[in-house]
């Protein structure tokens, strides 16, 4: 079977089995990513009122929306960060080999 073709990956979402299609050598992660999903719902059916599966899964994917977006932005603000700091060390190494000429 070709590394680019799909394999069918059952997981449990909200207690029912269900099939997706998932990339050759992904299954665990999926796997992975439905359990974290399971466990996230089963917070927020904690943690407020809420009952209902689907309410509480439409909390579960704004919470993890929220969380990629601040992940997006912190990684964001690092790697200008990191371009800062590489711009600084060029200018010293360059400022240096004038010196030592």
């Amino acid at each position: 079977m070709s590394e680019l073709q799909n394999q069918r990956v059952t997981v449990e979402l909200l207690g029912k089995e269900q099939q997706f299609a998932c990339p050759a050598g992904q299954e665990e992660a999926l796997k992975a990513a439905a359990k974290n999903l399971n466990d996230l719902v089963e917070q927020m059916k904690q943690r407020s009122t809420v009952r209902n599966d689907q309410k509480a899964l439409l909390m579960a994917a704004l919470n993890l929306s929220h969380e990629l977006l601040e992940a997006k932005t912190q990684k964001s603000v690092e790697l200008e960060h990191q371009d800062q700091l590489i711009d600084k060390l060029s200018q010293y190494l360059s400022s240096n080999s004038e010196h030592t000429k």
